[in-house]
């Protein structure tokens, strides 16, 4: 396969895993994805939840199967249960996880790992742009997941299909940055609790089009996903429809037409800082998305569209790169934070337009 068609492909995994999921998985790990579903008999009798999952599943323990109820995974007619709820006669019962469910068994990929720090419970990685992190339908090679099924291959405690161990969050396919990974069951749930209660430190550095003004600012709107097209996601400001979202943002640069900024997030919504600027009229640079790969500032001499279409080349994606990660060690209890530099493509870009506004100025 050429490297076009790989790309192509990781572009319809990644649209079709937009797609696919009944609840919005968001880049705090807070969505949930159905893997199993099982409707009761109109004659069932009274039984535990546990009892009446471990009977119409291969290879599942009944104490995997109250892991999972202690841990939120085991849904009733949409809600969570413990394993001593009593399934009754046309329930519907669901078992939803993290991560989309796997058809396949993953294969172990030498794909090398930006590793900024590993110990027993945890890595963070860097993760550089055009890395998709979870295999989707139809494609499951060439991702994160199996980058660290090869890192983790001759550790015996690491399966990288069980979903109580393995990414905490997600960035998308094309912004980069930093990432943890859970080791342990038990350094997944701290962590997952931290994503949750919002108590994480996440800095990203974006550039977009135009002068946001006021320069710093606070972005709410509710995001949900769009209802014109169900790729993208949209902010609902009326709060009726999708989920709360907060972005603050602080203006690092301008160079006349786009600004470098940095932003923090309250929330971790899909797709939530591209959503947030645009919404405020600050599309990301060559997001296609979110319509950043025109020219929405500027002039229109063809010398300055021939700037930006080669400006485009040296960053051929959303300018987006998540620099900061903070967090609780999920065992030592000590406080953690990493920093990743902005990226060639990202920084060698910004160079370019810092050059070209002195030139002209």
């Amino acid at each position: 396969m050429d490297e076009m068609s790989k790309f192509e492909e990781q572009e319809d995994s990644e649209d079709e895993m937009l797609l696919m999921q009944d609840l919005e998985q968001d880049e705090d790990g807070n969505g949930l994805y159905e893997h199993f579903r099982f409707v009761a008999d109109k004659g069932q009798t009274l039984l535990r939840v546990d009892k009446f999952l471990v009977a119409r599943m291969e290879k599942s323990s009944r104490n995997r199967i109250q892991q999972a109820a202690d841990a939120g995974c085991i849904l009733v007619n949409g809600k969570a249960v413990k394993s001593n709820y009593r399934v009754k006669p046309l329930d519907v019962v669901t078992i939803v996880m993290d991560r989309p469910r796997y058809e396949l068994e993953i294969i172990a990929e030498d794909i090398p790992l930006d590793i900024v720090y590993e110990d027993e419970s945890l890595l963070v990685v860097n993760k550089p742009p055009g890395l998709v992190v979870h295999p989707g339908h139809g494609n499951y090679h060439g991702t994160l997941v199996n980058a660290l099924a090869y890192h983790f291959k001759d550790n015996p405690d690491y399966d990288v299909n069980d979903p109580r161990m393995g990414l905490v969050h997600r960035i998308d396919k094309d912004t980069s940055g930093l990432l943890v990974i859970a080791k342990t069951p038990n350094a997944k749930t701290h962590l997952g609790k931290q994503f949750f209660n919002k108590t994480t430190q996440r800095e990203y550095v974006a550039v977009v089009w135009g002068a946001p003004n006021p320069e710093n600012g606070r972005i709410e709107g509710n995001i949900g996903r769009s209802l014109k097209d169900r790729l993208q996601m949209a902010v609902f400001p009326d709060g009726d429809m999708g989920k709360h979202a907060v972005t603050h943002y602080e203006t690092i640069e301008t160079f006349g037409y786009v600004s470098v900024v940095k932003c923090r997030l309250e929330t971790g919504r899909t797709h939530q800082i591209r959503v947030h600027m645009k919404h405020i009229g600050h599309p990301l640079l060559n997001d296609a998305r979110y319509g950043g790969d025109q020219i929405l500032r500027g002039t229109t001499s063809a010398k300055y569209r021939q700037f930006v279409m080669n400006c485009f080349e040296i960053c051929p994606r959303q300018a987006l790169h998540a620099r900061t990660l903070g967090f609780i060690h999920p065992e030592t209890g000590e406080s953690m934070f990493f920093s990743a530099p902005v990226p060639q493509d990202m920084s060698n870009m910004i160079e370019k337009w810092r050059t070209y506004v002195n030139a002209n100025s």
